[in-house]
């Protein structure tokens, strides 16, 4: 006959645990300094205390879990916060952001990447000439900046060796403020509009862009590459992000020099939201429209001077930022 089991044939094996179940309760860290990252190097942070505007440097904490940090993040430090030769405190907290600028590693990448946090300002930094600039970043640049809801600032560089006026004509339609700059000029407008603000220059290799950091806040001592002759091309010579404090209040945030700035992230209705004009007048486009001819109904739109004078311009120009968001997913 089978044997039957009963409850004394179980077994039960004592816990060797003899410590209590881990809480789930975590400290509140109410004595945690506030800061600002300005620096990340191989897994080191250096935050700027908000208090004192001393240095430290830190490492992120476990209870952070895989939340990233970039450059621009206000943090919360605890631990060693005298900033001593050897010393290391903990970011134990991350605030919530303002703004995130982001990009993908092309086109057909939907997964982004933070660049920087809580910006203001985004300064496209692109050269009149040697090399020349290249309309198609730049609007990608306008695009970033409008899905951030940052403020775009088209800084053209080395105006003496060309005047960037057709440049600037054709941006003007958009209303991106512009700023000229010389190599040998005063900088005393471009520091003027930087401000009291956070902002982050973005541009390609060779366009002056360390030259200019330099100028803006001395003592940066920013690497100065040399653009190609051959290729006209520039060689990268910020390798990572960096904060800088401005003289006169704010802060610069100095990125690597970029080949090209994915948009694969990016909503094409975010773009035509910041055209408000053109928003109204997209409401009696049919279902699915991509806003382009012959079946969008904002050619009959702006024809009826529903969006204004400058109706046709800013569809042009809208039209075009929307073809950079799609140039390589077609």
């Amino acid at each position: 006959m089978p044997r039957e089991y009963t409850e004394d044939d179980v077994k039960i094996r004592p816990s060797s645990r003899k410590s209590r179940p881990r809480s789930k309760d975590r400290p509140a860290h109410h004595e945690a300094r506030p800061g600002f990252v300005v620096a990340i190097d191989r897994g080191r942070y250096g935050v700027v205390l908000s208090d004192d505007d001393s240095r430290v440097s830190a490492v992120r904490a476990r209870e952070l879990g895989r939340r990233g940090i970039v450059v621009g993040d206000r943090v919360g430090v605890t631990g060693d916060t005298s900033g001593a030769t050897g010393t290391l405190a903990r970011i134990i907290r991350l605030e919530p952001r303002t703004t995130a600028l982001r990009r993908t590693p092309d086109d057909s990448d939907p997964t982004d990447r933070v660049v920087v946090a809580n910006a203001q300002v985004l300064g496209i930094v692109t050269a009149a000439a040697d090399p020349a600039p290249r309309e198609g970043f730049i609007d990608r640049c306008l695009v970033a900046a409008l899905d951030a809801d940052l403020m775009p600032l088209l800084i053209v560089t080395k105006t003496d060796l060309a005047s960037g006026e057709e440049l600037a004509t054709g941006y003007r339609a958009l209303g991106v403020e512009l700023i000229r700059v010389r190599q040998d000029g005063p900088v005393t407008d471009l520091v003027q509009r930087l401000a009291g603000r956070i902002s982050v220059l973005i541009g390609q290799s060779g366009v002056g862009k360390s030259t200019l950091v330099n100028r803006l806040v001395p003592g940066a001592e920013r690497e100065i590459g040399q653009v190609n002759a051959v290729t006209g091309r520039g060689r990268h010579t910020s390798t990572s992000a960096v904060g800088l404090p401005l003289p006169g209040g704010g802060w610069i945030i100095d990125t690597p020099g970029l080949r090209s700035f994915g948009l694969g992230h990016i909503d094409p209705g975010r773009i035509l939201a910041a055209f408000g004009e053109l928003a109204d007048g997209a409401e009696q486009c049919p279902r699915g429209c991509d806003h382009l001819p012959p079946h969008c109904a904002l050619d009959d739109w702006v024809a009826a001077d529903g969006a204004g004078p400058a109706g046709a311009e800013r569809l042009a120009s809208f039209r075009r930022l929307l073809g950079s968001v799609r140039s390589e997913l077609n």
